[in-house]
């Protein structure tokens, strides 16, 4: 039993859950969704994983259980619509098409409640490996796979030690020169193309890299993920962004003390089961 309601927004963004992979945390993307509402639901890219489902099959309930809630959420009055990745590029041939009630397309405008108008993609368009040298992309989706895998033995050993949760997948991302200049390189590219078409700004993904920030005057927005950081992009009724954080279950669920939460506010329970 809940004492306060769900929080309700006009937008929700969210990216790169990698539904069928083994990293996807759905069980927090679940966790967010049941106190988190919005009129209109993005889904900008990657959340199936087309890729890590061909090379094995991983479709536990958790995963199900999310394409039923959003599909709930449809039914009960959300607009949801759905912006084809990289992971899930095979979207990209039913542009125009409703399934469930869900919009697919390959990239769209929103305009938020003050008269803002941002270019919402994926991103991947953008990213030289992924569309000119296929092979390579995927090799490095092998080194994210081996990465989260020694993020998995690393933190066992850190809670036999009593030290909380640590990501070294997300530090190693962000302290390799390359990892960092590609993620600047990005989000100048990304922001060119918003500035070209007329747009105040772009709401991305890809990259796994949650911000909001200005680059020479285009609001750049990037949502993250649901393998790492757990973050989402919201608008208010106003028209103000904000950037929602739901990493607090990664060390309770992992057998941590609980760490501090850090934008998103969970409603008290009582009575937890």
């Amino acid at each position: 039993m809940v004492e306060n309601e769900t929080r309700k927004f006009r937008t929700l963004f969210l990216s790169d859950v990698h539904l069928g992979s083994k990293g996807a945390k759905a069980s927090f993307l679940l966790d967010f969704l049941k106190y988190h509402d919005a009129d209109t639901i993005y889904l900008v890219g990657d959340i199936v994983d087309g890729w890590r489902l061909r090379r094995s099959w991983h479709w536990p309930q958790e995963h199900n259980d999310i394409v039923q809630k959003l599909l709930r959420k449809s039914r009960k009055g959300a607009r949801i619509l759905y912006i084809a990745g990289n992971h899930d590029e095979f979207l990209r041939d039913f542009q125009g098409t409703h399934f469930g009630g869900i919009e697919v397309m390959d990239r769209t405008m929103h305009e938020t409640a003050d008269g803002r108008k941002f270019l919402v993609i994926h991103g991947d368009q953008f990213d030289v490996v992924v569309r000119n040298a296929r092979h390579i992309a995927y090799l490095g989706d092998w080194a994210y796979d081996a990465a989260l895998a020694i993020n998995t033995i690393m933190n066992k050993v850190r809670r036999m030690l009593g030290l909380r949760y640590w990501s070294f997948s997300a530090w190693a991302k962000f302290r390799v020169k390359k990892a960092v200049n590609f993620i600047g390189s990005f989000q100048t590219v990304v922001s060119d193309e918003a500035r070209r078409i007329g747009a105040d700004g772009v709401i991305c993904g890809h990259i796994h890299h949650a911000t909001i920030e200005h680059i020479d005057g285009i609001e750049y927005i990037n949502t993250g993920d649901w393998v790492e950081s757990c973050t989402a992009i919201v608008e208010h009724f106003d028209g103000r962004m904000e950037l929602l954080s739901w990493t607090h279950l990664i060390g309770e669920q992992a057998g941590f003390a609980p760490v501090v939460q850090l934008d998103a506010k969970r409603p008290k329970a009582a009575n937890a089961a």
